[in-house]
């Protein structure tokens, strides 16, 4: 999958994940903070269904010795992450 299809399918599940239906992927760019307030606005309950979400759709296991603020800062760092930790 090229990072532009796994960027759109990402906004798709986190939308559902989360349950933001006031929300559309049109609405998140691949640099839209996830977290903060100048994002999305997501917090700590919301990183955990994340977390659940990848590992379960993606079959990525994020460790917690992993940088998870680094991968988590976006749906382009996200997919970045995602891509290069595939099996």
């Amino acid at each position: 999958m090229d990072k532009e299809t796994l960027t759109a399918d990402l906004k798709r599940k986190i939308i559902s994940a989360l349950n933001l239906p006031e929300v559309s992927p049109s609405d998140i760019a691949d640099d839209t903070e996830l977290f903060g307030e100048s994002g999305l606005g997501l917090d700590s309950v919301d990183a955990l269904e994340l977390v659940v979400m990848v590992e379960r759709e993606y079959g990525v296991v994020i460790s917690e010795s992993s940088d998870a603020k680094k991968i988590f800062a976006s749906v382009g760092t996200l997919a970045d992450y995602l891509i290069s930790n595939r099996k």
